[in-house]
């Protein structure tokens, strides 16, 4: 059955459907519904109702290397009354301004609590003035401070790096810096010992790199500088691959040891400037006869005990091989 019968046939389903409706009910039904809502709506918009509002915080005016010893609450949640059409335009019409709370102000005399008159009096200055506070949380804001203390941490990276086809990391990852400053409480810094980037995900990289990485700075603390570069040495390399032998150590003169097979492929990433360089003689999977002989069943995993530095990524086909024992 083609698309275009498919659309014929449930266009001609819904004309039935529709067919059979008894449109002289169904519309007298939603505009009695319609009517309803704007009734609905009218009363609701001249009653007296309650309702929850919140507002964000914002901190200006902290002292110079002082930091919070409790972190302040981020926003302030409220509890309202007015007219619904008052509360309808809170939720739906009227921008949430920051209610901005001046530290160094409020510190004055040695007070590092801001609540009472003072907190509501502050919170009133974001509400029409019809509106009735019942309640807010948290009543009581803490901004007590202390001088900053400073600590030097090793920064560690968090994500993922990956290459395009045919490159390769090549070296290990250097972080630019390496360390960075933390400030905070004496508390605070006593069990940091070291800070973590954002997590973050480098994708098809073809050459070596410097990306940006942001810090994630514990709560209540201040990292310098709050960005690192992640120095991604990367190079174009090939595969290649040899037919190595299977040998084997410490094998008594009357002992022949047989694998099946006797050769394995060595496959393996090489970048192009050493792809001359790199001979089959470089590989060996050497195997040790006396352990060999501790082994139950016919089968031994292979590994490679000679291979050159130079290479990346090595495996060996087949990884498994089967052998015997034979006396000559």
């Amino acid at each position: 059955m083609s698309f275009s019968t498919i659309i014929y046939n449930t266009m001609d389903k819904l004309r039935s459907i529709f067919a059979k409706i008894d449109w002289g009910k169904v519309i007298p039904f939603f505009l009695f519904l319609i009517l309803a809502f704007i009734f609905w709506l009218l009363i609701f918009f001249q009653r007296n109702v309650e309702g929850s509002y919140y507002i964000p915080l914002k901190y200006v005016n902290i002292p110079e290397e002082e930091v919070f010893v409790d972190p302040p609450p981020q926003q302030i949640d409220l509890r309202i009354r007015d007219l619904g059409s008052g509360l309808f335009n809170y939720y739906f019409f009227k921008k949430r301004d920051s209610l901005i709370i001046n530290v160094e102000d409020i510190q004055k005399n040695n007070n590092t609590k801001l609540q009472g008159n003072l907190l509501t009096q502050l919170i009133r200055t974001k509400l029409s003035a019809n509106t009735e506070l019942i309640g807010y949380s948290p009543a009581t804001i803490s901004l007590e401070t202390a001088k900053l203390q400073s600590k030097t941490v090793p920064v560690v990276f968090d994500g993922e790096m990956r290459t395009s086809g045919g490159h390769l990391v090549i070296d290990s990852v250097s972080i630019i810096p390496s360390e960075v400053k933390i400030l905070g409480t004496g508390e605070q810094l006593r069990d940091i010992a070291e800070v973590v980037t954002e997590y973050s995900v480098f994708e098809n990289l073809n050459a070596t790199s410097q990306l940006e990485a942001k810090i994630k700075i514990p709560e209540g603390l201040k990292v310098v500088p709050s960005r690192v570069e992640i120095y991604i040495p990367i190079h174009e390399f090939t595969e290649r691959q040899f037919e190595i032998p299977i040998t084997v150590s410490n094998q008594p003169e009357d002992i022949d040891v047989k694998f099946f097979p006797s050769k394995v492929t060595v496959t393996f990433a090489v970048m192009l400037d050493d792809y001359k360089k790199i001979v089959e003689e470089d590989f060996e999977i050497k195997i040790n006869y006396n352990e060999l002989k501790k082994k139950e069943g016919d089968q031994v995993e292979l590994k490679l005990t000679k291979s050159p530095s130079s290479i990346k990524n090595p495996y060996i086909t087949p990884g498994v091989v089967e052998y015997l024992f034979e006396k000559k």
